[in-house]
């Protein structure tokens, strides 16, 4: 893929000024430009310098006043299911672009392609060709977190050697496997480490670790492919700094044994320790995890961190959930052990976090396209969302190396004392959640009474912390009798504090193990509805409530021989797992709109008729 088409080529221009302009630019070629009629082909020496001329002069360079588009040239017989998709913003997770693309089809493989630009670049083959010309219709100048989104064919050679052969000549072979470093054809494309490294090291051993002029900081990144962000400005005066480490869990894991070894070293040679296994003691190695994955890693009845310890012969501690604040979300591992056992626990440690952000990722995506009436973007869940793509160092509030490392990637709301984007979404949620136009909710959610302490927390620490987060007053109702089995928990606010409340309400009982490892966590939440709309949720011979049932698998029952309340309010009671409850209030929200929608009329027809003419 190294011959280029230069589309919008003015009458005027001339191969001479192509030539200079890639001269000017310093993109070889290997061949003469030839220039037809408002389009120009050359050919690049290879595909690294094609993919740099369309990054550096596609819509970006005037000739004669046009501004210039650069692609890879393909034949019409094989532009057919194979697209090029650039300008991904460098910070976009695979779970968002695949999304992004299911919706065009089916997406049989995407290959990430080594680059030098910020953004990414991925190839993708779609199973059919009309679904790749929809892609590309679509998804050409697509903005994703003000990145705009180009999208090209590129060869197809499988749809030229399916063509009908001309003469007995056959179709090309591909070009061999995939260029070293990106992943195997079929491979989920890492645009970013889904889930970066992120350590706490001695302020002392910063300047070792950074280098002269930044020179062993550049080597580690060189040798093992990652991007090392060391937050030395921030916290001024701590004795410990945050580094996270952007890279694929291998790389992670080697910048992570280069950086214990600069420790060692600058250890030794300031005589610091006497000798290795004092060293070992005094400098362990020290993982920065949030909360929400801790539980996971930790396992029932500490089962999982055991393994750990006894496989990788470490000794591991996790520091108290006390130390937790609504900026700072994040646990202290603490590893110690010999080099190369700390290497071995790291590895264990981040596998075990990466599948805990994965299974949470996927639970999300799931099911987040089906809760109408639900503002995702202003919770924060997915990346670039709540902060806009900025950085936390950019968003005023908290201190910005508590969360630095966490701006690539998001979280489910399940477990954690408070999710990853409470940093940036402290800026951000007075204007998500002070929108006029959206109503307060009120939702009785009912847990185990014994869970009521760890809703509560340590001298109701949780459950404060829960109410700032959510943007919805917490409240536990008092218990009915001595015995009784469930408590209330009254949650009000809009439908954004709804979810991420009652979500992580869920989450804490999951991780508090009030139910089974295997066993999913359903509740039973009661919304009251105007009793006038009560048989709308109802539907004809109950058929709107059985379709809610179907849907959303959860249980909707509105009791029948209800009396209204002094509100003229009835109950609904909505029985299931986290996202059935949720998809099922929505949808019970929005048939209560409906019919107050048709109301309105009704009430402004009563009106005196001056108003009206208004």
């Amino acid at each position: 893929m190294n011959k280029l088409y230069i589309g919008n080529v003015s009458e005027q221009a001339s191969a001479l000024d192509l030539e200079s302009i890639f001269e000017q630019w310093k993109i070889p070629f290997s061949a003469p430009f030839l220039v037809k009629s408002g389009y120009a082909f050359v050919d690049c020496p290879d595909e690294k310098v094609a993919m740099r001329a369309i990054d550096t002069l596609s819509g970006k360079v005037e000739l004669h006043g046009k501004v210039l588009e650069v692609e890879h040239s393909v034949p019409k017989r094989q532009r057919s299911c194979k697209l090029q998709i650039r300008n991904i913003p460098p910070h976009m997770q695979w779970e968002v672009l695949d999304g992004l693309l299911a919706q065009y089809g089916s997406v049989e493989s995407c290959e990430q392609v080594n680059t030098d630009t910020e953004t990414a670049v991925v190839n993708v083959r779609y199973a059919g060709k009309d679904q790749a010309r929809e892609a590309l219709d679509k998804l050409n100048g697509f903005l994703m977190e003000n990145y705009a989104l180009k999208v090209s064919y590129i060869p197809d050679e499988t749809a030229a050697a399916d063509a009908p052969a001309v003469g007995g000549r056959r179709g090309f072979n591909p070009r061999g496997p995939p260029r070293q470093g990106s992943p195997n054809l079929g491979a989920r494309p890492k645009l970013q480490s889904d889930v970066p490294l992120r350590m706490l090291v001695p302020t002392q051993f910063v300047g070792a670790i950074i280098g002269k002029e930044g020179a062993t900081i550049r080597n580690i990144t060189k040798q093992t492919h990652s991007k090392i962000d060391i937050h030395r400005k921030e916290n001024a005066g701590a004795a410990e700094k945050p580094i996270t480490v952007h890279s694929t869990p291998e790389g992670c894991s080697s910048a992570c044994r280069n950086i214990m070894e600069i420790m060692q070293k600058e250890a030794v040679d300031t005589k610091m320790c006497a000798d290795t296994q004092t060293l070992t003691e005094e400098i362990p190695l020290k993982i920065l995890a949030h909360n929400n994955f801790v539980g996971r890693l930790i396992g029932k009845e500490g089962r999982n961190l055991k393994k750990i310890e006894q496989d990788t012969d470490t000794k591991i501690t996790i520091s108290p959930l006390q130390d937790l604040t609504l900026y700072n979300p994040e646990r202290t591992i603490t590893v110690k052990g010999t080099l190369e056992a700390c290497g071995k626990a790291e590895e264990e440690i981040m596998k075990k976090i990466r599948e805990s952000y994965e299974n949470d990722v996927a639970a999300m995506h799931l099911q987040s396209n089906l809760i109408p009436g639900l503002n995702l973007n202003a919770l924060g869940i997915f990346p670039g969302a709540a902060s806009g793509g900025m950085s936390p160092s950019v968003v005023s509030g908290p201190p910005a190396g508590a969360q630095a490392g966490y701006q690539s990637f998001g979280c489910s709301v399940f477990g954690g004392e408070v999710p990853f984007w409470a940093s940036t979404l402290s800026s951000s949620s007075s204007t998500a959640f002070s929108q006029p136009q959206v109503e307060s909710e009120t939702v009785h959610l009912f847990i185990p009474a014994l869970a009521v302490g760890a809703i509560i927390g340590k001298q109701g620490q949780h459950i404060k912390q829960l109410s700032r987060f959510a943007g919805a007053s917490i409240k536990i109702a008092p218990a009915d009798g001595i015995d009784t089995k469930q408590r209330m928990v009254i949650i009000t606010g809009p439908p954004e504090a709804q979810f991420k409340a009652q979500g992580r309400i869920f989450g804490k009982l999951k991780e508090e193990n009030f139910f089974g490892p295997k066993e999913e966590v359903k509740l039973e939440a009661h919304i009251k509805v105007p009793s006038f709309a009560a048989g709308r949720v109802i539907g004809k011979g109950g058929k709107t409530v059985n379709e809610l049932q179907n849907l959303t698998s959860a249980e909707v029952v509105v009791p029948r021989d209800q009396t209204p309340d002094e509100n003229d309010q009835v109950v609904v009671k909505i029985t299931g797992h986290f996202y059935a409850s949720q998809l099922a209030q929505r949808k019970i929200q929005e048939i209560i709109s409906q019919v107050r929608r048709q109301q309105q009329p009704k009430a402004s027809a009563t009106g005196p008729p001056v108003a009206r003419r208004k």
